[in-house]
């Protein structure tokens, strides 16, 4: 059947990109419709609908001002009726909102008291709003993407200047005394910071933090290329001074992939001089001469078990980490929605000694992609599987092809899978993953994590039901579930 992309374009309507995406991934389940997307008509954007086959003439004429909602449909008809549903929904969430300003000056006469400004505005535009809110004294978190390392480092310098946050850009989660920004999760507070350049590892480590019993201050999202060379780790050591200043924050936690040798360097050297302890995870590097107050993990669950100062307990509600079920499967087949997630994953196996392909490798992985043959760890928010489509964390279906490719093919013998749950993810991950079983027991194990609360929108104890019910083997932690699934391998060679 031969489809064809429709577009409908609304002069100067603007949202933000998580509204847009919540739409697309509603819309994208509708009859006759194979993929969906709702974005603005911001030249790169226009460039993605375009490569996803998403852009028609309609919407080639959009402006930077305009929403594009684009479908490639069976019929007219299916894409008439997923369009009017899309534009219903966004109509829904604009009728609800508390504010209607169209500025940030309108934002803050709205709101006076009001000393943060959350930027979900398209990259070429981020930095002028971000510019703006520091300069009108407000703490500024950057939702937005494509923002260049010169205006990220001049943004960070002047908030440092300024005694501000800047975090981001390209930061997705953070929590600020208890108000949870972007996805994130209802946690309890506590003494516990976070700097985190990881979303879904700020996630992990916040939520392992409060199933143990303890609690956030707050935890800052800082933007994955704030530890690069080209950033020098601006907003990491604003956010250690906000926390090691606050007296509610008792330990400090960082997260992160490894930062540039120079940058870690002196990350060390202001650690050293930090009144407070600290736990750092910086998946897949280990350092030498670490300062006597900082204590290294190796995984997320072990930095949120540091912080909490107990030993770590492993748990899984279901299942078991016995060999593979049938002879010649042999392969594992991660595939993640959150990239730190994968990240974890690949160092875990790497270090129970299988060779895992990624295509986002850690130290170690070599360059992977689902055609290749042998343990593959795959990070289904990278650019290359989200072009012109919903996150999927917020469409997790969007996985389930190759879900169910791995189930069929004869050589897996684990599929390894996150859920991220919490303010901003899809309702019910959980049933999207169930709708593909029950699993039977002679063929892959399916072995999940999830990350969340039970106090999320989603319920992590009722999302854990639903998955146990359909044969899914579940762990406490990414990690756990990791170690699992190495174990299942190992004892089946």
């Amino acid at each position: 059947m031969t489809r064809v992309a429709f577009n409908r374009v609304r002069r100067g309507a603007y949202f933000d990109s998580v509204a847009l995406m919540r739409a697309a991934a509603r819309i994208e389940g509708f009859p006759g419709i194979a993929a969906a997307s709702l974005m603005m008509g911001a030249e790169a954007n226009k460039a993605m609908l375009r490569d996803a086959g998403l852009l028609d003439h309609e919407g080639e004429a959009a402006g930077p001002n305009d929403l594009i909602v684009a479908v490639t449909a069976d019929t007219a008809r299916h894409a008439e009726a997923a369009c009017d549903a899309g534009e219903a929904e966004l109509a829904g969430l604009r009728a609800s909102s508390r504010s209607r300003a169209r500025s940030l000056a309108g934002a803050v006469e709205d709101l006076p008291g009001a000393n943060l400004a959350l930027i979900s505005v398209p990259g070429a535009h981020a930095a002028a709003q971000a510019r703006a809110a520091l300069a009108r004294g407000l703490h500024v978190m950057v939702f937005s993407d494509n923002v260049s390392f010169a205006d990220e480092r001049a943004l960070k310098e002047l908030a440092r200047r300024s005694g501000l946050l800047l975090m981001g850009p390209d930061c997705g989660t953070a929590l600020i005394a208890g108000v949870a920004l972007g996805f994130a999760n209802d946690v309890r507070r506590g003494d516990i910071g976070i700097v985190a350049a990881s979303g879904t590892g700020l996630q992990e480590v916040a939520c392992l933090i409060d199933r143990m019993g303890r609690g956030i201050s707050h935890a800052i999202g800082v933007g994955g290329r704030d530890l690069s060379a080209e950033i020098g780790g601006l907003a990491t050591f604003g956010a250690l001074d906000a926390l090691e200043g606050d007296a509610a924050t008792r330990h400090i936690v960082i997260v992160s992939k490894p930062p540039a040798p120079e940058v870690a360097r002196a990350l060390f050297a202001r650690l050293a001089s930090c009144a407070k302890t600290v736990t750092v995870c910086v998946l897949g590097a280990s350092f030498l001469d670490m300062p006597a107050n900082v204590r290294l993990a190796r995984t997320l669950e072990d930095a949120a078990a540091m912080a909490c100062a107990i030993a770590v307990k492993r748990e899984v509600t279901s299942g078991s980490a016995g060999p593979a079920r049938q002879s010649g499967r042999r392969f594992v087949r991660g595939l993640f929605a959150g990239g730190t997630l994968a990240a974890e994953a690949q160092i875990v196996l790497l270090e129970a000694g299988l060779a895992v392909a990624s295509n986002v490798p850690a130290p170690g992985a070599v360059r992977g992609s689902p055609g290749t043959v042998g343990h593959l760890v795959l990070d289904l928010g990278a650019d290359e599987f989200t072009i012109g489509r919903p996150h999927p964390m917020i469409a997790p279906a969007a996985r389930n092809a190759l879900v169910s490719a791995a189930l069929a093919d004869p050589a897996v013998a684990v599929v390894l899978i996150d859920l991220v749950i919490g303010h901003g993810a899809h309702d019910d991950p959980a049933g999207i993953v169930a709708g593909l079983g029950p699993f039977p027991e002679d063929g892959p194990a399916v072995i999940a994590s999830v990350t969340g609360t039970d106090r999320d929108p989603q319920n992590r104890a009722r999302q854990v039901a639903i998955l146990r019910a359909a044969n899914v083997t579940v762990a406490d932690s990414n990690s756990a579930a990791c170690a699992l699934a190495a174990a299942r391998i190992v004892a089946a060679r």
